[in-house]
């Protein structure tokens, strides 16, 4: 914003540009912590180090045209920051030293079980313990963008999606570990690919340095993976024990809706997690856009009142791969319709959705890839 509009704005509409100037107290905590982290080969955002001072102070600048200006969401136990190595972006996460998130997160990023092409357990790049507080660790974690963000466009999309999932659920299940709270914010998507010169932390659809808008490809064209993240309540069984030993209780998590949750009689963990994946299908792609049908029979089996009438993620993943292959390329190409559209809406999109899609295949028959698909 140029002084002058500002000059002609009435004063409550101007914005303040000592807004940011001060750090929060979970941003102090971090900023607290820079230089160890530093020396452990990860770099914070300019605002989060020693001596920073606001850039657009003294400036006709305001805060919100500033890199440093962008204030750290309130979350007390996580981080962004900077690879030194290579440059990438990552997560660091506060966690309490040996607890049961970090021993489950790491065991699922070991060599062994991390070679499998199944896993979407959220990979542990690094950990180590604060110096000083041994009560203290971090995990190290690549850079994950929610689940939502962008949305779903095209049906290929979603088809995708929920393979990984399913088949994420049946790894995860296999090796005897049940998520118990796999709902959509505990799903995130490695997004790199989609954004060839990368894309600021926290004002996601901004460059790095918040210089200009972030240029993206489709997730259909650039490719994905998702992965579960946040294994506080999760529970992990021995792989030998038996399905009668494989019961837990208790109501945490953020889905509330699974029937047999209780405090006081043991239920199965494992069905959980097929209900609240089954929940997402349905709360959120389901319920909202006209032409995924195809979800309608995996919904009505995930989300079902009898635990024991579910099917098993591996049961799960089979039948989604075999109804994918109805799906031609032409079919996964198309986009997702979203109840509510009008006759002109819907017209205007197809026809839209019509050219990109004339224009994405003259592209693959000259063996060229097409980002904007």
């Amino acid at each position: 914003m140029d002084d002058s509009l500002t000059d002609v704005l009435p004063s409550y509409a101007v914005p303040d540009r000592r807004h940011g100037e001060t750090l929060y107290s979970h941003e102090v905590r971090w900023r607290d912590r820079a230089y160890f982290l530093e020396g452990q080969g990860y770099l914070l955002r300019p605002r989060l180090r020693p001596g920073w001072q606001p850039s657009w102070v003294g400036t006709k600048k305001h805060f919100f045209e500033v890199e440093d200006g962008i204030s750290t969401p309130l979350r007390d136990h996580l981080i962004d920051a900077t690879r030194l190595s290579d440059g990438k972006m990552v997560y660091i996460k506060r966690v309490q030293t040996g607890d049961l998130e970090s021993r489950i997160a790491i065991k699922l990023s070991s060599d062994a079980l991390r070679s499998d092409p199944r896993n979407h357990s959220v990979p542990i790049l690094d950990t180590f313990v604060d110096s000083d507080d041994s009560h203290i660790s971090y995990i190290v974690m690549p850079f994950l963008k929610p689940l939502d963000q962008p949305e779903f466009e095209y049906i290929g999309e979603l088809l995708d999606f929920g393979e990984q999932i399913l088949e994420g659920l049946s790894f995860l299940h296999d090796n005897g570990v049940a998520h118990r709270d796999c709902a959509s914010p505990n799903i995130m998507m490695d997004a790199s690919a989609m954004f060839p010169k990368g894309f600021h932390p926290i004002s996601q659809s901004f460059l790095p340095d918040k210089s200009g808008g972030a240029p993206s490809y489709s997730r259909l064209s650039a490719g994905v993976k998702y992965y579960f993240v946040d294994y506080g309540i999760s529970s992990a069984f021995p792989l030998d024990s038996v399905p009668a030993s494989r019961l837990v209780v208790g109501r945490l998590g953020r889905d509330q809706e699974p029937p047999e949750l209780s405090d006081t009689v043991p239920y199965d963990p494992f069905m959980v997690d097929i209900f609240v994946v089954g929940n997402i299908f349905r709360r959120e792609y389901y319920d909202v856009p006209t032409n995924l049908d195809f979800l309608q029979p995996f919904v009505l089996a995930m989300t079902n009142p009898n635990p024991h009438a579910r099917p098993s993620a591996r049961e799960l993943l089979e039948q989604w791969r075999l109804m994918q292959r109805s799906y031609s390329a032409v079919s996964r190409h198309w986009r997702i319709r979203l109840r509510g559209e009008s006759i002109l809406d819907r017209l205007v999109y197809d026809g839209i959705y019509s050219v990109r899609l004339v224009v994405h295949f003259f592209k693959w028959l000259g063996g060229k890839r097409y980002p904007g698909a």
